[in-house]
């Protein structure tokens, strides 16, 4: 009984304190873990709940999210895009002075939502669905409802200048295509771009008529209001334009939400509140009537992927490839098509010759743009013809007594029974060589069969035996080195998981050394990948690694998810015991550094196209990819050259694959002297403006073709960085022809407007304060001519005061 009752006392504090808390109030220092089991923070009457979602695909992965807390399929409402996908064991953590800080299990931070104006006294997850975060005097410092991803829910409302964004794919979560605006014209518009990273929007494929040339009636937000209308509302706040029928079921009995989808159609969804078994998501409305047609953009691939095919099916599109195409990607119905054969066009080649092709007729589809001749009038025969005969025609278009001659990729592709055209397709005639591997497989093994076949059964028994043997021998010697070359870590990521003894050959040994640095050493190989000899270079990381298996094929996946033209691709891995080795695409025009500072000075445009480069896939890594990535050591070692000499960031995703601790102080500071952001001599967590501080040394050695110190200096001197000094001197005293040796190229380039540009962005990127730092997509915009400069100040706060940069 005493027992009893001392235990009852000392939970009776706890259960009080419990009951003192109001239900969907999260207090300071309250946390949550990204490991499945981890109680979210819900809303009072338990619709909502914010906290980590498994991702259906890999149980090892999570997104920090707000869902749908009281239906089967847990629909999200909101995510923090920049850190997905996270790893098992990350942590979200509410703290007073940023609000919500998301940590990976190594503890750097991926995401903090940098709640100001005073500081956070606490959080409160709303029935609404918005988490919000509150000052001691109970204002609002930051919530969900103005940070949207793909999604609104009635109450939240798009002022203008926000958007929607789709993600990639329905199960990929980073930054899609489609875009949602509420634009400054007053309309509110569905936009498409080629490239998420890119500035430019193709192409506005939906524009509601809300605009007025006065402006004195133009519209100013789009409102999701209570009773589930969705509609373009002006100054007064009266609707200028609903978008919602008003024949959709009651709010009242049903729970609403607008998405727009990753294949761009914008949706408004609703499911019922009471319900039995597990009823799916209903529409209520969606926007456009037809996306297929509705994109009009002369750039980009359109709703599909390049030759693709878009068909509407109940106000969705559906992607299809045309005849003897096949997916880029076979995990992604709605992206490129591939012809399954090589069209030539070669002076004297026999494969270039018309009697090798056929015209594949496809009846109301048209790809209305990539015309190079037209022929009016025509008819359908001659426009068979004409392009049959020419090898660089990939298809014609016929409508109206008129033909269209088109090169491939063709794009835009649409079903348009409107147009009464038709489509010739070129493709190959008869038993295609180029058809795909496993039909040339299955086509061999079996002319293989009957070949021994014919012989068992001519030959004596004795050599019978043989001849079996030796058949079982071959086919055990084909499956070994078939399986050596197939097999694949990851459906999502599709990287290759060779052996160690499969990168010893390929390497001859480990012979060739073509690089070393902080993760490894570099050597140039060649191997067999997708049927065909590739130059491969392939790392040997060093042994500073200690998690898991399963932690380092986590890992190895997020790198491999990125993909982009100016990052170095990730082919596959190997994870042997003590042996881990990563497999990249070879780049034959080496590093940076030696193209830099080498005999010969590189002329002004190719050099600033290589520091355009680099923001472009710095950009990337730290807010478009689906993980954000800091590099932790930008410098020209690590930046690689393809044959076109375009800039590819190399070495990315290694500081965390090798659990490198980012947050040490100076002795023992990560990255390269000379590049070395301040924050790693302090200690604190570094983020992404470590990056932008590398970037901005690196800039200034692109424009002047010096290196940021020399050999000769000692990490500690602190005048190891000279050449940001000698810059910022040249810049204060109008002396920008000296930094590029009154080069003509750089001097002519808009009257040496650009060289400065790019030297107040680079000194921008050097400030000792991270927060004076861009973004690197800032620091894009801003290289691209796309966001202006502002003049930077001196880098060192110490001599701000002295010191007048003009």
């Amino acid at each position: 009984m005493a027992e009893f009752l001392l235990a009852l006392i000392l939970l009776f504090p706890l259960s009080s304190s419990a009951q003192n808390t109001p239900a969907g109030t999260v207090p300071l220092g309250a946390s949550l873990t990204a490991d499945g089991t981890s109680d979210p923070w819900r809303s009072p009457n338990g619709d909502f709940a914010f906290g980590f979602r498994q991702l259906p695909d890999n149980d090892d992965l999570f997104i920090l999210s707000i869902w749908f807390d009281k239906i089967p399929n847990k629909t999200l409402a909101w995510y923090e895009r920049t850190s997905f996908p996270v790893p098992r064991r990350s942590t979200v953590v509410l703290d007073a002075a940023n609000g919500i800080v998301l940590r990976n299990p190594q503890g750097t931070v991926l995401f903090q939502s940098n709640a100001v104006n005073g500081g956070v006294a606490g959080g409160y997850m709303n029935d609404t669905g918005n988490f919000v975060l509150r000052r001691s005097d109970s204002a609002t410092v930051w919530e969900s409802f103005d940070n949207p991803t793909d999604t609104i829910l009635p109450g939240q409302i798009i002022p203008i200048g926000g958007d929607l964004t789709s993600p990639a794919t329905a199960t990929n979560f980073s930054q899609g295509r489609f875009y949602a605006r509420m634009i400054s014209d007053g309309n509110f518009v569905l936009s498409v771009k080629s490239f998420p990273s890119g500035t430019e929007f193709d192409d506005d494929y939906y524009n509601t008529p809300t605009s007025d040339t006065s402006r004195s009636n133009s519209g100013v937000q789009v409102v999701f209001s209570d009773d589930a209308s969705l509609a373009v509302v002006g100054p007064n706040g009266t609707s200028l334009f609903k978008l919602t029928s008003n024949l959709i079921p009651s709010a009242a009995d049903n729970y609403y939400r607008v998405t727009l989808d990753f294949d761009g159609i914008l949706t408004q969804y609703y499911h019922p509140r009471n319900f039995t078994g597990a009823p799916a998501w209903g529409t209520a409305d969606s926007w456009p009537g037809n996306i297929c047609t509705g994109i009009k953009a002369g750039t980009g691939s359109g709703a599909c992927g390049y030759n693709s095919i878009c068909k509407m099916e109940n106000r969705r599109p559906v992607c299809q490839c045309p005849p003897q195409f096949s997916l880029a990607d076979p995990t992604n119905a709605y992206g490129d098509c591939l012809p399954n054969y090589d069209q030539f066009c070669v002076a004297g080649d026999r494969q270039s010759s018309p009697e090798n092709y056929e015209m594949s007729n496809i009846s109301d589809v048209d790809w209305p743009f990539n015309d190079y001749f037209s022929l009016k009038p025509s008819t359908a025969d001659q426009c068979y013809s004409l392009c049959l005969s020419d090898c660089f025609c990939g298809a014609a278009i016929f409508r109206s007594n008129q033909c269209w001659k088109k090169r491939l990729p063709l794009s835009n592709g649409a079903v348009d029974t409107s147009l009464g055209a038709t489509a010739f397709l070129k493709v190959k005639k008869g038993d295609n060589p180029n058809r795909p591997s496993s039909d040339r497989t299955k086509t061999k093994d079996r002319g293989t069969l009957i070949l021994v076949g014919s012989i068992l059964l001519g030959s004596s028994a004795f050599i019978n035996v043989l001849l079996i043997a030796a058949v079982f021998l071959g086919l055990f010697l084909i499956y070994k080195r078939k399986s050596k070359t197939s097999v694949r870590a990851a459906p999502r990521s599709n990287l290759y998981c060779f052996t160690y003894k499969d990168l010893f050959d390929a390497t001859t040994g480990f012979a060739k050394e073509v690089g070393r640095g902080a993760f490894g050493i570099v050597y140039k190989g060649e191997m067999i990948v997708n049927d065909s000899k590739t130059m491969v270079a392939v790392k040997k990381l060093n042994q500073a690694s200690h998690d898991s298996e399963k932690e380092f094929k986590t890992e190895v996946d997020v790198i491999g998810l990125t993909h982009h033209k100016n990052l170095v691709q990730l082919i596959g891995f190997c994870n042997e015991g003590p042996n881990r080795l990563l497999v990249y695409e070879y780049m034959s025009n080496g590093a940076l550094s030696s193209f830099l500072f080498g005999e010969s000075k590189p002329g002004w445009i190719q050099r600033s196209n290589i520091a355009l480069g680099v923001a472009r896939g710095l950009t990337y890594l730290h807010e478009e990819c689906a993980t954000q990535i800091i590099h932790c050591d930008i410098k020209p070692q690590n930046i690689l050259l393809d044959d076109n000499y375009n800039a590819r960031i190399s070495d990315f995703g290694l500081a965390k694959l090798l659990m490198m601790d980012q947050s040490r102080t100076t002795t023992n500071i990560r990255g390269t002297r000379g590049y070395v952001a301040p924050e790693w001599y302090r200690n604190i967590p570094v983020t992404v403006k470590v990056d932008v501080y590398s970037f901005g040394v690196l800039l200034l050695e692109i424009v002047t073709c010096r290196k940021s110190v020399y050999p000769n200096m000692e990490f500690s001197d602190a005048e190891n960085v000279i050449l940001i000094d000698w810059v910022v001197d040249c810049f204060t005293e109008r002396a920008i022809g000296t930094l590029v040796g009154d080069e003509e190229e750089a001097m002519n380039d808009g009257g040496g407007e650009r060289v400065e540009r790019f030297v107040m962005v680079a000194i921008w990127c050097v400030q000792e304060d991270a927060s004076l730092r861009p973004t690197m997509k800032e620091a894009c915009l801003m290289l691209e001519g796309a966001m202006a400069v502002e003049v930077p100040p001196c880098p060192y706060p110490i001599f701000s005061a002295t010191t007048s940069v003009v």
